[in-house]
């Protein structure tokens, strides 16, 4: 284990996927607690791992063309890396690392790359059945037999937490300030959007419908998302009769992590910011339609799942062929009273953390 100084792990390229990656950098770390551990991501994941202690390095891999693959080989090499972990699948992967010359490379027999691998392990035939953060900790498990015989990564609790300094709740504070966001009253995100399913959507309808009703009680609401959906939280906003705060397309990745950990609750559908905000602690509604909720959900007690599933889901198409039956059948009652709900829960609770420090 001694011999393992500078540790590789090839990241994976979507939000959630990347989130649900932490607990096995966590337990990495344990593993490896003298390693210098790099982790390559694409950017635009990147602000995810904003001063996490589980990692040393982010190396940003923007993949254009052939010769952003030579260019990370050659940074691999660079680097001297004695042990590359690959959380990514793909064939390209494993490419990298076997080019750079990593001596030891462990990953998923996947994409037909296993002779790239000095260390290629099965698909385990659970992973339908088990969620995905296990997936990921399956690899670190593995690590932990091939360096030491053992295996204690397996009995932990896997952390999916993400710190957030001081210093960024105070700008996500001053960033909700700016857009006139008051502190005294509860506030609520909805990310409306998703970059790489349409299914996965509620109907822009019923977000307008449930944003309304929650600005109605006297609720703050933010909508948010990439550039990418600004198109979605425009269509919301068009159906609605009052005016949200509209973030969608403004900030980069760390700046609404940051803001997810300062509100009271989110509300999205099966997309990153879920993963992100249930990471955080935050109250978290997901709404799942054609994905599987037991291996796709946020892993934290946190997040509570909406969902009413026909009999062809989850079915993980990107377009629904048919009537979007699955998203259509969760009402705006129904998520509107459940996050009433939650947010009445929240308040209690700050109340009573008020009057224990007050009694302190």
């Amino acid at each position: 284990m001694s011999e393992i100084k500078r540790v590789v792990v090839r990241g994976t390229n979507w939000v959630g996927d990347s989130v649900m990656t932490v607990p096995a950098l966590r337990a990495l770390r344990r593993l490896l607690p003298d390693a210098k551990i790099t982790l390559v991501i694409r950017p635009s994941v990147k602000g995810i791992f904003s001063e996490v202690d589980f990692i040393d390095d982010v190396l940003v891999y923007d993949r254009r063309n052939a010769f952003s693959v030579i260019s990370q080989v050659r940074e691999w090499r660079r680097r001297e890396f004695d042990l590359a972990v690959l959380f990514q699948n793909a064939f390209e992967a494993a490419l990298i690392p076997f080019l750079a010359g990593v001596p030891v490379r462990l990953g998923y027999a996947t994409e037909s790359r296993q002779a790239l691998l000095t260390h290629p392990l099965p698909l385990p035939d659970w992973r339908s059945s088990k969620h995905e953060v296990f997936y990921y900790l399956y690899l670190i498990t593995a690590l932990e037999q091939l360096l030491s015989g053992t295996s204690t990564v397996c009995e932990a609790d896997p952390d999916i937490s993400l710190p957030i300094s001081e210093s960024r709740k105070n700008e996500a504070a001053e960033l909700l300030r700016s857009y006139g966001v008051a502190e005294e009253k509860s506030v609520v995100a909805i990310c409306p959007g998703s970059i790489n399913s349409r299914a996965k959507r509620w109907p822009a309808e019923s977000y307008a419908a449930l944003a309304d009703r929650l600005l109605e009680n006297r609720r703050q609401v933010l909508l948010i998302g990439s550039r990418d959906e600004l198109d979605v939280t425009n269509e919301v906003t068009s159906r609605m009769r009052h005016q949200p705060v509209v973030l969608t397309g403004k900030t980069s990745l760390d700046q609404i992590t940051a803001v997810l950990g300062m509100v009271d609750l989110v509300v999205t559908n099966d997309t990153g910011p879920a993963h992100i905000a249930a990471a955080l602690g935050c109250p978290t509604i997901v709404i799942f339609g054609p994905t599987n909720s037991l291996t796709t959900r946020p892993f934290s007690f946190k997040a509570d799942i909406l969902s009413h599933p026909p009999d062809c889901a989850p079915c993980m198409l990107r377009d629904c062929p048919i009537d979007h039956r699955c998203m259509t059948a969760i009402t705006v009652d129904e998520v509107f009273e459940h996050s009433h709900a939650l947010l009445k829960r929240g308040s209690f609770a700050k109340t009573v953390r008020s009057v224990c420090d007050s009694v302190a």
